[in-house]
């Protein structure tokens, strides 16, 4: 029998972890990261948190991080919201505590291979995961494998130029911010209601993401391109709009050969965090 498989999503204000069992995610639960504590306090917190769940003999640790990571060590580069979370060696730290294998990517990488893994990308062997939330990740999966890059840093279209700033000031909940002075749940809810101003923010959303998958389409031609994220959610509100942006796309025979869908799992994050572990385990036992 498989033993089980423990998947951590690390964030600014959250720590939160599950675990795969007979192909099933089971016994989610989060703690509060403590943020502008020490590195050391910072670790220590994590790994009470995992040997929280040492009762169910799990037989390795992934880890999904908003941020940069050295793939092959282990090793955070940074976390912006976690000040003193830099330059740390988190496989080796939990790798000798817990006498685990433990694999650390980016979360925008791991929502990627999550969905190819787990969710609606599963019939696809090249696609592209968008993460739509206070920010804009992205994750690369290439001929069913995940693409990282280096330092975990492929897919990083957020930072990318676009009209006066980069594509996560338009693709995120920051352009509802910015523009609107309100978060995009709030406008969804007045939009759906007839709000003509609530309406029109979400007609332009939907063009500055269509100009991002446009992006990606002449980069890699994926076949199915999955959103996830909160703002995935009012996508019947800006989908005229991004598929009218989507047709001004120079290859047609591309664009008609390309998927998007939405992610329909709960938990994204801590599932594709499994999902590093899991992948890793299928290459052995092949």
């Amino acid at each position: 029998m498989e033993k089980a498989i423990l998947g951590l999503d690390i964030g600014g204000t959250g720590i939160k972890g599950g675990v795969l069992i007979k192909g099933h995610l089971e016994d989610i639960r989060s703690i509060a990261t403590p943020a502008e504590e020490s590195q050391e306090f910072i670790l220590e917190t994590i790994a009470s948190f995992i040997e929280s769940y040492q009762h169910h003999d799990f037989a390795g640790i992934g880890i999904g991080i908003p941020g940069l990571v050295n793939v092959e060590k282990g090793i955070i580069i940074g976390l912006t919201n976690i000040p003193a979370f830099q330059h740390v060696e988190l496989k080796k730290f939990l790798t000798e505590r817990f006498s685990k294998p433990v694999f650390i990517n980016n979360d925008a990488n791991c929502f990627a291979l999550g969905v190819h893994k787990y969710g609606v990308g599963k019939k696809f062997k090249n696609l592209v995961g968008i993460t739509l939330g206070t920010g804009v990740g992205g994750g690369i999966v290439i001929n069913g494998q995940l693409y990282s890059g280096v330092n975990s840093a492929a897919g990083e279209w957020c930072n990318a130029s676009y009209l006066d700033n980069n594509y996560e000031h338009y693709c995120s909940g920051k352009f509802f911010q910015t523009y609107y002075n309100s978060r995009p749940k709030a406008l969804a809810k007045q939009a759906l209601a007839g709000d003509p101003i609530a309406m029109q923010a979400f007609e332009e959303y939907g063009h500055h993401l269509g100009e991002l998958m446009k992006t990606i389409m002449y980069a890699l031609a994926p076949e199915a391109i999955v959103l996830g994220g909160s703002i995935r959610k009012t996508y019947p509100l800006f989908k005229k709009s991004l598929h009218q942006t989507l047709s001004t796309f120079a290859y047609p025979t591309v664009l008609d050969n390309l998927q998007i869908l939405l992610s329909e799992l709960d938990e994204t994050a801590i599932h594709g965090a499994v999902a590093l572990v899991d992948v890793e385990r299928e290459v052995v036992n092949n």
